[in-house]
């Protein structure tokens, strides 16, 4: 989608590979729309095309109320870049602009926050908070039109200054009241919020097909009980876990339901709604939702060796992390092991050193150990040899102390050299973490692999396929 003619054959196509990739505003009505939007195609001249959501808002551009371009998947791009722009809409997505402002996404990136709002307006056409402020105004509209609180708490949740702030901006995106977007909402019925036991009912849509018995069976056989649970059976699991979240804990469920189409039903149960964007944008990483799967596969079926896996596996995915630093400290903690014992190991750390729900929920009874908790903790009592616990403990003290970061715009090259740098942190421990924890779809576990070259750029995806379980 290189030229504005190719993308306009994309519309044309209603081709919903690329929701998310790009968007077009149609002068006449003053909408924009998703590629596939279903209405009829606007002729040619009338189009304009624009890289983000919020680039088409800042042009003038209200969101199509039938095909709701502001819930599409991200562009896989985001996922592949490790340049400043791609760390920056990954840390934006994570909610660091409304918790930290733009100086704080600036300072994280070790950029001026001058220089960021200028590579971002170059590329995006729109700056940090207007990246911000489009997924402030998907959040709010989420919380209208699933829950029934009142629309100041729904301002604030959605990380919104004030309410007049989210009125004006529910308007400009949606050319409608709040009253009016949520008299609007689809036919699913309201549900009273986080402290009722439906949680915040969300669609966390995906591109393509979704290989959703791999995905699940993956996070099945590795689940740490206390954190993490899968119930059901293959082709209707629910997979439940706590979440370490900025403003409170919370726990998330999201539903493993082939043939739902093109999304995966998800609750969040949360203590504090603004982690909303937090919480759903980390379940969207886990579940690597913003892949390109056709692209993928495109590239993988070149290699005569995983043509046959790779067709018996539509919509392949690299299950990414919904905490980096959990994801870090495990591998470390259990690199070698068979997985019973990786997971019985991790689950005695959490029953030592893991923090109590204010509430259990099911099986779900603790967070993940904190970093900070386990820098001087006396991991041996777990079995753990010498060396072992004290490589548990050097990686716990450099991610307490911010010696090796890890949130989605850490610099990945740099983050895995700092890793190899820390005493007992294996080439494949480090590169096993940023497959994971960082989201490189780019990670080669085993250098040897004479076809490695023809996976490039989705090599995760290909040692996903070669994983055993």
């Amino acid at each position: 989608m290189t030229t504005e003619d190719s993308r306009y054959e994309a519309v044309r196509s209603r081709d919903a590979r690329f929701d998310g990739v790009f968007f077009f505003g149609v002068s006449t009505t003053g909408i924009y729309c998703r590629p596939s939007c279903p209405a009829i195609t606007p002729k040619r001249q009338n189009v304009s095309f624009y890289p983000t959501a919020a680039a088409a808002q800042g042009a003038g551009f209200r969101a199509c109320r039938r095909c709701r371009p502001d819930a599409v998947p991200g562009s896989a791009d985001w996922n592949a870049r490790a340049d400043v722009v791609g760390r920056a809409v990954r840390l934006i997505g994570d909610g660091v602009v409304d918790r930290e402002g733009v100086a704080g996404l600036a300072s994280r990136l070790g950029y001026s926050a001058r220089q960021v709002q200028r590579q971002l307006n170059a590329e995006l056409g729109a700056g940090p908070i207007a990246l911000a402020r489009a997924q402030r105004g998907h959040t709010a509209r989420v919380l209208l039109q699933t829950t029934s609180m009142q629309a100041a708490e729904i301002a604030f949740a959605a990380g919104f200054a004030s309410v007049r702030q989210f009125n004006e901006t529910i308007r400009e995106i949606y050319a409608a009241t709040p009253t009016e977007l949520r008299a609007a909402r689809p036919g699913r019925a309201l549900r009273a919020g986080p402290d009722g036991a439906a949680g915040v009912p969300l669609r966390l849509a995906h591109r393509g097909p979704y290989d959703g018995a791999r995905v699940f069976g993956f996070l099945a056989a590795r689940a740490v009980p206390g954190v993490e649970e899968v119930t059901g059976e293959p082709g209707r699991r629910t997979y439940r876990r706590t979440l370490r979240l900025p403003h409170a804990p919370g726990i998330a469920e999201v539903a493993e339901r082939p043939g739902a189409g093109g999304w995966l039903e998800c609750s969040l149960h949360l203590g504090d709604l603004r982690d909303l964007t937090t919480a759903s944008q980390r379940m969207r990483r886990l579940f690597d939702l913003d892949a390109d799967p056709y692209a993928v596969a495109e590239r993988l079926s070149a290699d005569p060796g995983l043509a046959p896996l790779v067709a018996a596996h539509p919509g392949l995915r690299a299950p990414g992390a919904a905490d980096p630093q959990e994801l870090a400290l495990r591998v470390v903690l259990t690199e070698g092991l068979p997985a019973p014992r990786a997971v019985r190991l991790a689950a005695d750390l959490v029953a030592g050193y893991g923090e109590p729900l204010p509430r259990p929920s099911g099986a779900l009874t603790h967070l993940f150990p904190d970093a900070g908790a386990l820098t001087a903790a006396g991991l041996e009592d777990l079995g753990l040899s010498p060396a072992r616990a004290s490589a548990v403990r050097a990686l716990a003290r450099a991610l307490a102390d911010g010696a090796v970061r890890l949130d989605p715009g850490a610099d990945r090259a740099e983050a895995e050299r700092l890793l190899l740098a820390l005493p007992g942190v294996s080439p494949w421990a480090a590169a096993y973490i940023r497959m994971r924890a960082l989201g490189d779809p780019d990670v080669l576990l085993d250098p040897t692999q004479a076809s490695a070259s023809l996976w490039r750029p989705w090599s995760s995806y290909a040692t996903h396929l070669l994983l055993p379980g």
